[in-house]
């Protein structure tokens, strides 16, 4: 959202909504399109009537655009901290060790105007000796101006204060699951889930909830890398249109291997199965239904694109059959481990080492020139049009990525 009014100022203080893929539902909204009572996720059809009423600006999606913004607001925090932890496109945790306790809040302050300075996006920050209470803060900093963007918890009576009027299903780490248990226990406020006692949190929540519980209590207990490091993998999407070309198909399934497979080496892992599936609309009665959909035990677990592709393009093309109408495809990768557990095949005949380098290389090409600098055969090229395959009516330019979008001034 703040990506879209960054290029667009007019936007400012007009509701705005950011769809999913194909333009299918609300995935992100402004505040005055929260304040029209639209929920996330409602399919954009539902309130067309409301689109049209109060004039909401509708963009697609421009994952290039909000991925180049975001690794600009990261470098920024980078500068700041000899630890960072990104967490997500949007969010991190910088440590600040190194800045006396005093001045830590007028610290972050100007690394707020730091951020709005050179990219024009607002950010807040919360400062707490816990992630989960940091994430509080950052909250209260977003939603009161009073805070200039940066909110502390720094003792016992700010954390209680700040735990005592905030929901318990707003917490970090408390999913819907978790919610009802706790507010079928009378649990509604973080504060009254903090001042439970440590086993109740146990027998409740197990780990998850115990760790939470510790850090509503100020003790930095969560590790980062294990939040993020995925148990299951998957990239899939709907097309606009059917996609009866084998050939088209091919490459919408090694796009999506390739992002699923860099989301492995991300999260320094590897995958021992691999879902390939492809499927016609099961909404469309006056077509023959088919589906592909099989499940991939690898010889070896590995993160190599060219391994995963080669046998992600094997299944496909076992089961593809011509003239159906394929809507949707995706991968799903499974029984993810961490990479230096990989228990070694004695028959294995493939030259990893060499895979190891050449992947290497290749990781180095995309960080430095952008991830479609160079791709795999199987792959649709940098120059492919999505638009024949994904809908995206309403998406903004690319005003970062592409030198034929850049912005124009006239003065």
């Amino acid at each position: 959202m703040s990506c879209e009014r960054v290029f667009r100022p007019d936007l400012w203080n007009r509701p705005v909504v950011v769809l999913s893929g194909n333009d299918g539902c609300v995935v992100s909204r402004s505040n005055e399109v929260k304040a029209l009572g639209i929920k996330m996720g409602v399919p954009l059809y539902q309130i067309r009537d409301e689109v049209e009423r109060y004039g909401i600006v509708c963009f697609s999606s421009n994952f290039s655009l909000y991925g180049d913004m975001s690794s600009r607001v990261m470098s920024i925090l980078r500068r700041h901290t000899n630890r960072f932890e990104q967490y997500s496109i949007d969010e991190g945790f910088i440590n600040l060790d190194h800045i006396p306790s005093d001045e830590r809040k007028s610290y972050c302050e100007r690394i707020v105007r730091e951020i709005y300075q050179g990219t024009g996006i607002p950010v807040s920050m919360g400062i707490a000796p816990s992630k989960t209470l940091a994430k509080v803060a950052s909250k209260y900093a977003k939603k009161y101006k009073g805070y200039h963007g940066a909110c502390i918890i720094d003792d016992t009576d700010k954390r209680r204060k700040a735990l005592e009027n905030f929901e318990i299903g707003d917490v970090w780490g408390i999913g819907r699951q978790a919610k009802a248990k706790l507010t079928g226990a009378g649990i509604t406020t973080a504060l009254q889930f903090a001042d439970r006692r440590e086993e109740f949190a146990r027998n409740l929540l197990h780990k998850t909830g115990l760790l939470t519980w510790r850090e509503l209590n100020g003790e930095d207990c969560i590790d980062i890398r294990e939040i993020a490091r995925k148990q299951t993998i998957t990239r899939s999407r709907t097309f606009a249109t059917a996609i009866t070309d084998r050939t088209v198909l091919e490459q919408q399934l090694g796009d999506f291997c390739e992002a699923c497979a860099r989301q492995l080496r991300m999260q320094q892992s590897v995958c021992q199965r691999m879902v390939v599936y492809a499927s016609t609309s099961r909404f469309r009665t006056d077509i023959e239904q088919h589906q592909i959909a099989e499940e991939v035990v690898l010889p070896v677990a590995t993160a190599n694109t060219a391994e995963l592709l080669q046998y992600a393009m094997a299944a496909m093309r076992r089961h593809f059959r011509p003239g159906a109408l394929y809507k949707r495809a995706g991968i799903v990768l499974t029984h993810i481990i961490p990479q230096n557990t990989v228990i070694q095949d004695l028959f294995d005949e493939r030259d990893r080492e060499k895979d190891s380098r050449l992947q290497t290389a290749l990781d180095r090409m995309h960080d430095k020139f952008g991830k479609r600098a160079i791709v795999f055969g199987t792959q649709s090229s940098a120059s492919q049009s999505e638009q024949s395959v994904y809908k995206s009516e309403n998406r903004s330019p690319l005003y970062t990525t592409d030198i034929s979008q850049l912005l124009q001034i006239r003065v």
